[in-house]
């Protein structure tokens, strides 16, 4: 597998936790300068202290111009080559007690959050000698889920994004792919197995056992993973991979 280009700085957003923190640190390691985005300026202080990140900026995905405001500091010290657009929220709820606001909150988040990062770095990134976009969508994005039609629907707008953008952008030397992660072993899904216990009485095993079942190897995705599969999609090898939505899931989809 090819590497990263020497000397490439990718930002990350939602990069202080979970499938973000586990995706800067492997670029990081790779020998990216990496610059983490969200809101928490705690978790991404550690994320830095800790190795997994050089730099922080901070936004709400959901608005624009402090996404631009961000993203213009991060590039004032080095253009950027690598975006991973990975901040997001899951909510679910029967459709008949799925509001047009909780439909507004996943697109917000999901969809837009996406769209205002890209627009943000795509026009200086086209200039460049090489450019990567990955956005972590989910397998959501592939299939549909019970009682998540609002988050299914925000993810597969990621994915469309991803395919029609490729397809824009094939005769420069950006590319734009997805990673669709199925149940990963991670605080966002800790939220959903504390969710299903409180409504169903399960056990924590039985909850966790209940997302399991999604994946034919019987397990939690692992961060690392996912990340594992975005280094691959930044590296200068993969330059002929773009338009892709690649499952992370165990044979699930």
């Amino acid at each position: 597998m090819s590497g990263l280009p020497r000397s490439s700085h990718a930002l990350v957003t939602g990069g202080g936790r979970g499938i973000g923190r586990a995706i800067a640190s492997s670029l990081a390691r790779a020998g990216a300068t990496v610059t983490v985005l969200g809101r928490n300026r705690a978790t991404l202080d550690e994320a830095v202290a800790a190795g997994d990140a050089h730099f922080v900026v901070i936004a709400d995905v959901a608005d624009q111009a402090a996404v631009n405001a961000a993203i213009s500091k991060a590039v004032s010290r080095q253009p950027i080559d690598i975006l991973i657009a990975n901040a997001g929220i899951a909510e679910s709820a029967p459709f008949a007690k799925s509001d047009a606001a909780l439909f507004r909150r996943m697109m917000d988040v999901d969809f837009m959050g996406v769209v205002h990062a890209v627009q943000a770095v795509l026009p200086a990134m086209r200039d460049r000698p090489y450019g990567r976009i990955v956005a972590v969508a989910s397998t959501a994005g592939l299939k549909g889920y019970a009682y998540a039609s609002a988050y299914s629907a925000a993810k597969h707008a990621v994915v469309g994004l991803v395919r029609s953008l490729a397809l824009e952008l094939a005769t420069t030397r950006v590319t734009v792919n997805a990673v669709c992660p199925g149940f990963t072993d991670t605080d966002l899904v800790a939220g959903s197995i504390d969710n299903i216990m409180k409504k169903t009485g399960r056990s924590h095993e039985q909850a966790v056992a209940d997302l399991s079942r999604h994946n034919p190897q019987g397990r939690l995705v692992s961060p690392s993973e996912v990340a594992d599969a975005v280094l691959w999609l930044c590296g200068e090898g993969a330059g002929a991979i773009t338009g892709q939505a690649i499952a992370v899931a165990g044979g699930e989809v």
